[in-house]
């Protein structure tokens, strides 16, 4: 670790220099030897760093998203390139320059922090031996030395042994306490963080090897840090522990303001928006009408939240605009309340052997129609037929047998079509 830090000693003087700025300033409230007056002046350090890091964090909120977003396009070149490594990595790269996408951004802060994490470290170290280290001279360094933090110098370390730890004036037990109960708060924040990121501003509906690594860093993480964090001096475990915090309440103001669409906390995010909207009646914020904006432009595709949100806002007898605002709209209390016209439905669509057994009874029932309309123009026809020849018997002629006469009629009786025919002349011959 100490090979590490003197790498970063290039950064020492200007990280000194804000320490004892902020150390001159505490000191004439606590007084110049205390704990607090060191403490406090490595959490300012902490602060003004992480401060001046808010753009990095912003553009490592945007490179998360991004990368979540195109979870989906990696995991298909990755199958689809599955055999040619080097061609799946020309496609990947094709697709961060399309998409504006840095992969490492989102790795930013954590970069940004390491040279001023380990010029702390390199600080510290040094005001453990008691040489002077960048503006420090001999008498801060003395006074640094004194510094105790809940009865641990702020040199200490963990696996410092008795004698180093009574060199600063301390109790080997007092210094295991403090840096574990500062080891342990550490890690949690840190897991809790991750968590807080992973189960609260994660679009769950999309499911890919991206989350699952952030579920293992989760809890990789701590552990890492537990590690190493009994070679930390406690100086620089206030320092960790303190930007653990900052980032916790940072990515908690994000996530509650900013969420990730389709996540959980977009979810609570849109009903605190429906709230504000139902009871002032208007979208009030230039934030919230730009959010209200998206959401519309989106149209059908939308994530479920959203639309739950449109339709809330229908029932609470309003419409959203395109501009961001929203209007009282009857139809959708109508719709609301149940008082709108019904909506044409569309047939259900029938599977394939309901439309075959459909067109067999259609076949059956026009083959029966025909028969029963075949039948009942037969028997009419008999009928015109009887009715007509009763009406018109035949005369026979004088002379004539009459025996023969039934015979022809019986015969002709016999022989007739169907449908109605002319009787034949009584005086027509055999």
């Amino acid at each position: 670790m100490d090979t590490i830090a003197s790498l970063f000693s290039f950064i020492t003087w200007p990280v000194s220099w804000v320490i004892v700025q902020f150390h001159k300033l505490y000191g004439a409230v606590f007084g110049p030897d205390t704990g607090w007056a060191w403490g406090l002046s490595i959490v300012s350090l902490v602060v003004l760093i992480r401060i001046c890091l808010i753009p990095l964090f912003v553009k490592q909120i945007k490179a998360t998203r991004n990368m979540q977003a195109l979870q989906p396009k990696m995991k298909a070149i990755q199958e689809r390139y599955k055999s040619d490594k080097q061609r799946q990595s020309e496609e990947m790269m094709k697709l961060y320059k399309e998409t504006g996408t840095n992969p490492l951004s989102s790795c930013l802060p954590i970069l940004a922090q390491s040279p001023f994490f380990f010029a702390l470290y390199h600080v510290l170290s040094n005001i453990a031996s008691g040489k002077e280290i960048g503006v420090l001279n001999q008498e801060l360094v003395d006074s640094a030395r004194q510094a105790h933090i809940f009865g641990a110098p702020i040199a200490s370390k963990f696996m410092d042994s008795p004698e180093a730890v009574a060199a600063l004036g301390a109790s080997l037990t007092d210094v295991r306490i403090v840096t574990a109960i500062m080891i342990v708060l550490m890690s949690a924040s840190q897991f809790f963080t991750q968590r807080q990121l992973m189960m609260k501003n994660v679009d769950l509906s999309v499911k890919t090897p991206y989350m699952q690594q952030q579920k293992m860093l989760m809890y990789i993480f701590p552990v890492i840090f537990a590690v190493m964090g009994i070679n930390f001096p406690v100086g620089v475990l206030v320092y960790w522990l303190t930007t653990n915090v900052w980032t916790m309440g940072q990515q908690m103001y994000v996530i509650n303001q900013n969420p990730t669409p389709g996540s959980k906390a977009q979810d609570s995010y849109l009903q605190r928006l429906l709230k504000s909207v139902t009871h002032h009646g208007e979208v009030r914020s230039r934030r919230h009408k730009a959010v209200v904006k998206a959401i519309v432009a989106k149209g059908s595709d939308r994530n479920e939240n959203e639309r739950r949100f449109i339709g809330a806002l229908a029932k609470a007898g309003f419409a959203a605009q395109a501009d961001g605002t929203v209007v009282k709209s009857d139809a959708a209390v109508a719709e609301a309340e149940g008082t709108a016209a019904p909506k044409r439905q569309q047939p259900k669509r029938q599977t394939k052997a309901q439309r075959q057994s459909g067109g067999q009874q259609a076949k059956s029932d026009e083959t029966v129609t025909e028969t029963a309309e075949e039948s009942a123009g037969e028997t009419a026809q008999d009928t015109g037929a009887k009715t007509s020849l009763e009406k018109k018997p035949e005369t026979p002629a004088k002379g004539a047998p009459q025996g023969g006469g039934r015979s022809r009629a019986n015969s002709g009786g016999s022989r007739q079509r169907k449908g109605q025919q002319r009787p034949k002349h009584p005086s027509s011959k055999k």
